[in-house]
Parts: C-alpha cells; sequence; structure tokens
C-alpha cells in the first residue's frame, strides 16, 4: 500500500499549482468581469488607472446659499420685482405666498421658458445635495475632504443670476456697476474661490462650472477659464481666426478660453414632453420649425431658410417660442411632423434639438459650427440628419432630400431616437431633484463626460507643478 500512498502524494504535489492558478483565475474574473457586449447606443466607459469605474468623487466648493438656492428664495418671494418670471412663475409665487412655504429648504426651479431651458445648474446641485442614503444610482460620490476629489464643483446658479439681472435692468448687465446685482455676484464667486486651497493647488483646472446661459459669468469668464465648464455649446466662447497659431486655414476655429478637451457639453433641458414610441401616430408634415425667424449672428442662415421653404407644400414655419400659448402649438407640430428643422440661431444649438428628439421628430440640423451633448458615448447620426448650410442654402434642394428617405429609414431613426430619450432627462421626479435620479439621465451622463476629462486635467495639473516659478508659457491652439 506504501507505493500507492507516495504516488497518490506526489500526484497531488503536481496538481496544486494548477489548481491554485486556476482558483486565482476565477477569483480573477470574479473581481474584473469581462464587459459583456452590448446593444444599446450608449458606450462603455474605461476607468483610469486606480480608479473606480462606479463613480467620481466630487468635493462641493463652500458658497453661502445666497448665490444658489437664495437666489430662488428672491425669485419666488412676494416682494420680488414684477418684471421677473412668466405667468406660469406669477402663479407659483402666489401659490408658494398663499400656502406660507416661500422658505422652502430647496424651492422650485422658475418655469419661465426662457429661464427652464438652462436649468442643469439646478439638478446637478440636487443630486449632490441628496442624502447618502439614497445617491446609489449616481455617478458621482460626494466627498468632504478635497483632498479626496477628482473635481470641485462650484454651486453657483449662474444662469438664474444672470436672468434676474436682465429681467430687472438689462441696461446695466453689460457694465461692471454696483447697481448690476449679477456682476457683484460673479465677483464674490471669483473671490471665494480663486481664494481657497483647492483652487491654488490645481490653479483652478479641476473646478467645474455651469454656464448653461450664453451670458452666463459673463464679466469674468478670463477668471474662471482654466476650469471645466460645463455649456451647451461654444458659441460666444470662440472666435474665428485665419492666423491662428495651429493652421492657416480662415475655417480654423481658435479656442481661446474652451476646448473639448477640458470642457463639457451638456443638454438643455426640453420643454415639451416625452412622445413614447408606442403612443406614435402617423406624421402628415414633412418638415416643422417654430421660433423667431430674425436673429443675430448665425441665425442670418435661419432667415434665408425661412424665405426659402415658407410656402413649400408639406412645410410649416411657425414664428413664437414655447412658452405657455405656443407649448401646445409645438407639441401638435412636433409630434405630427415627419422631419423638425434645427438651424443656428444667436447661438449654435438650442432647447429646438431636444424637444424634437423627446417628440420623436427626426431633427434636421443646419448649423455648421455645433457641438453636441454626449458624443462618443450616442452617435446623433443614427437618428439625426445633418446638412451643410451650403447645401440648405440651394433652392428647393432641402425638401427634395428629405423626401428621398424611405418609410423604413425614418422608422429606424425614430426607434434609435426612443431609446436615447432618457439619456436628456434631468428630471428625476423629486422636489428639486433631491433624490435617487435615473441611472440613465442626464445628470449622470455629465458626470460621466466630467469623469472623462480627469486624467487630462490631472496630467496638466502635475506639467504645471514643475514649471519654475516666474515663467509662463502662451496659450495654446486646441485643434478639435
Amino acid at each position: 500500500m506504501a507505493p500507492k500512498t507516495s504516488a497518490l502524494s506526489f500526484t497531488l504535489v503536481l496538481l496544486a499549482p494548477f489548481s491554485l492558478l486556476i482558483l486565482f483565475y476565477s477569483s480573477h474574473r470574479q473581481l474584473h468581469p469581462s464587459p459583456s457586449p452590448t446593444h444599446s447606443l450608449t458606450t462603455i466607459i474605461s476607468p483610469s488607472p486606480n480608479h473606480s469605474l462606479h463613480y467620481i468623487n466630487v468635493y462641493l466648493a463652500d458658497l453661502p446659499r445666497s448665490l444658489n438656492y437664495g437666489l430662488l428664495d428672491h425669485y419666488w418671494s412676494p416682494n420680488s420685482d414684477s418684471r421677473l418670471g412668466s405667468d406660469a412663475d406669477s402663479d407659483m409665487r402666489s401659490r408658494l405666498s398663499s400656502s406660507k412655504s416661500h422658505n422652502l429648504p430647496f424651492p422650485p426651479y422658475p418655469e419661465n421658458p426662457l429661464i427652464k431651458q438652462y436649468s442643469a445648474e439646478y439638478w446637478i446641485l440636487g443630486d449632490l445635495m441628496t442624502p447618502v442614503g439614497l445617491r446609489g444610482s449616481s455617478f458621482a460620490r460626494r466627498v468632504f475632504d478635497v483632498g479626496e476629489a477628482d473635481v470641485v464643483y462650484v454651486p453657483f446658479f449662474a444662469t438664474l443670476s444672470a436672468e434676474m439681472q436682465l429681467g430687472k435692468g438689462k441696461g446695466v448687465f453689460r457694465k461692471r456697476v454696483d447697481g448690476n446685482e449679477d456682476y457683484m455676484r460673479q465677483r464674490e464667486v471669483v473671490d471665494l474661490v480663486r481664494s481657497s486651497e483647492a483652487w491654488k493647488r490645481s490653479g483652478g483646472r479641476d473646478h467645474v462650472f455651469v454656464l448653461t446661459d450664453p451670458v452666463a459669468m459673463w464679466h469674468v469668464k478670463d477668471d474662471i477659464a482654466p476650469a471645466i465648464l460645463l455649456l451647451v455649446d461654444f458659441g460666444g466662447w470662440y472666435r474665428t481666426d485665419s492666423k491662428a497659431a495651429c493652421g492657416n486655414s480662415s475655417d480654423m476655429i481658435h479656442h481661446t478660453q474652451v476646448s473639448l478637451l477640458k470642457d463639457v457639453i451638456v443638454p438643455y433641458t426640453h420643454m415639451l414632453p416625452r412622445l413614447f414610441i408606442s403612443d406614435d401616430r402617423d406624421r402628415k408634415t414633412l418638415l416643422y420649425f417654430k421660433g423667431a425667424k430674425h436673429r443675430h449672428r448665425g441665425g442670418l442662415v435661419r432667415e434665408k431658410l425661412w424665405d426659402l421653404l415658407v410656402n413649400k407644400p408639406g412645410v410649416i414655419m411657425e414664428e413664437g417660442f414655447p412658452n405657455a400659448t405656443g407649448k401646445e402649438q409645438s407639441i401638435i407640430g412636433m409630434r405630427g411632423s415627419e422631419f423638425c428643422l434645427h438651424p443656428a440661431g444667436d447661438t449654435p444649438s438650442s432647447c429646438r434639438l431636444f424637444d424634437a428628439i423627446l417628440s420623436l421628430c427626426i431633427p434636421v440640423i443646419v448649423s455648421d459650427q455645433i457641438e453636441l451633448p454626449f458624443e462618443g458615448m450616442i452617435d446623433y447620426s443614427e437618428f439625426s440628419v445633418f446638412v451643410p448650410v451650403s447645401s440648405a442654402l440651394q433652392p428647393n434642394w432641402l425638401v427634395g432630400h428629405l423626401r428621398s428617405f424611405s418609410t423604413k429609414q425614418k422608422d429606424t431613426f425614430r426607434r434609435n431616437m426612443a431609446q436615447i430619450q432618457p439619456i436628456f432627462e434631468y428630471d428625476n421626479g423629486h422636489q428639486a431633484g433631491i433624490g435617487p435620479i435615473p441611472v440613465n439621465g442626464a445628470v449622470n451622463h455629465i458626470w460621466k463626460k466630467i469623469y472623462q476629462k480627469v486624467p487630462v486635467i490631472k496630467e496638466a495639473i502635475i506639467r504645471e507643478r514643475r514649471k519654475p516659478k516666474g515663467l509662463s508659457f502662451p496659450r495654446r491652439c486646441h485643434c478639435t
């Protein structure tokens, strides 16, 4: 029996390393599973080294309440300026006053479409203010030690501040005077943030500002230029320069303060309710547009398009904005049309694009300089039609082009659109956004986009530290 026992022992000794190897491999696979294939329009974001895929660490900069929710207290106050808000806001102000609930810790955001379309600042802060136990679905983890943070979020309602000043005193908005309350708030924010140790350690590169309104923080753009800016587009931030350092093309965009390398394009808040594909009905109109005909800068293209299309069969061109009176018209128009026109206006983009997506109306984008939210996560060409301005302005070309799409192609566009509709939803269904957010909603996609910028931001911070004191480099051109 002894020889058999020795043989068995010898065999076990030989097999032991292989068993350990198999066990290690099995455990490694459980801890680090391979990503499963996906057919979604959204893509998997690869984690950076030594960083969890499941969250970005966010530190909330210490600003007084008067610069965020306190502005809403002032907006809804019965004693606030009568020029502020729309009819819907006047009704809300009356209800809040009569119910004695105007001192809410987290007041509602205005319903005035001119302000509401830029409400990203409200929903993002709402996510960070939600108690930890309810934040399991958020990609952002709030930390209370700035040393643990990937980014520092600056909780200033810059859009609300600007719009309140425009409503009360547009004449002084561009002036740096005491009578411009928005300017005074901008300076207060910059002074507080730039004096902090968090700003000094990074030069502001890891700070996040929400500037969805093109005129938000107008007077201090240079001061916050190094930071991560959340913008609806780059309109008003860049200039065309034929002598740009990185090229000689007359079409070269010379970024002096913004770049896709560090900044994030975010969606407007849509004004129209979501149409589910199961509720979609026959669409009788070929092309629909509702908006102002006369705009400035890039909006001159809109005027020319209007004149070319206004009397074409199957095309509806309406003046107006989806406010209380025009909202129902917009719902009917977008839900009854195959395509919705999205030409450039004062800026390259508008909330009209997201109203079209939520209405399952195929966007026709005529805006050569447009930047779109969450590109790389979604492919807009799967549900939108992109048309160069030069082609769109040829007589009869655009209508003929849209008529060339088959029913099968249009149905595919709408099915793809239905899949990505939730990505453009900010509202999580909770008062002031204080509560769990949708995993696949706008706020989480914004956090994920910021997360993608973190390695580049950290590299820039480290590079800056090794520069000798007093040595400066010229601003480089970011060709994106």
